[in-house]
């Protein structure tokens, strides 16, 4: 577990409230990524505030109402996952360079320079991502960051990035917590059938293709539906 002193602030603000929980700055940031964190360490002392800095407690009949639950790591989960993080200069800094070179190697290894048909290295993209002034999110995935990035770079290099087109059916019980997935997708349409599920179409890079099935996979456990609209890659 982080000592108070090493711990820095997430926060949310619910019903108009905020609440505030201090959390060890790598484990908050590998959850946030989507990775699996002992909650219980990530916590530096198992309290909901209003102000952390100041110590001051949040009313547990607040609490129930924002998070519909007083469970500690529950509350750590929503926050750390939905609200904001704040993280040192050096820490950002230093995420905000890792998060750049995976997106650079991504990049490199499923796209091509359409004139000679062999891959940019990732340094050359990392490069032209500064050139073009690209802002990282250290905050966001690599995957969620890479087509604009791409739109970033394309000034500067030949870039080519073969596009699929994919129709995706969550069922209904799973459709609440994919959602999110499908919008970050910016999907070209989509629908609520009526047996609740969720149908949406969209086109993705197709490096991206594996990402998508493992991450609606994960969530649906399994139970997703995903079919390539054929003669539409590009």
């Amino acid at each position: 577990m982080v000592t108070v002193d090493e711990a820095i602030i997430a926060k949310i603000v619910r019903n108009g409230k905020h609440f505030e929980i201090l959390v060890d700055p790598e484990l908050a940031y590998e959850f946030r990524d989507g990775k699996t964190v002992s909650i219980q360490k990530m916590l530096a002392i198992n309290i909901v505030c209003t102000d952390a800095k100041k110590g001051d407690k949040a009313s547990h009949t607040d609490i129930e109402a924002a998070f519909g639950t007083s469970d500690i790591e529950k509350i750590a989960e929503q926050i750390v996952r939905h609200g904001e993080i704040q993280l040192t200069t050096e820490f950002r800094r230093k995420k905000i360079e890792e998060r750049k070179k995976q997106i650079a190697t991504l990049i490199s290894k499923n796209a091509v320079n359409p004139q000679t048909k062999m891959p940019h290295p990732a340094d050359r993209i990392i490069n032209a991502m500064e050139q073009s002034h690209f802002s990282v999110d250290p905050m966001k995935t690599a995957e969620q960051q890479m087509d604009d990035a791409i739109k970033a770079i394309k000034q500067l290099l030949p870039i080519s990035f073969e596009e699929i087109t994919l129709n995706i059916e969550i069922p209904a019980q799973y459709s609440g917590r994919a959602y999110g997935v499908i919008k970050e997708l910016h999907p070209e349409k989509e629908n609520w059938l009526s047996n609740g599920s969720l149908a949406a179409k969209v086109k993705i890079p197709a490096a991206l293709l594996e990402v998508i099935y493992r991450k609606l996979g994960a969530i649906t456990e399994g139970n997703v539906k995903i079919e390539e609209v054929k003669g539409d890659r590009q």
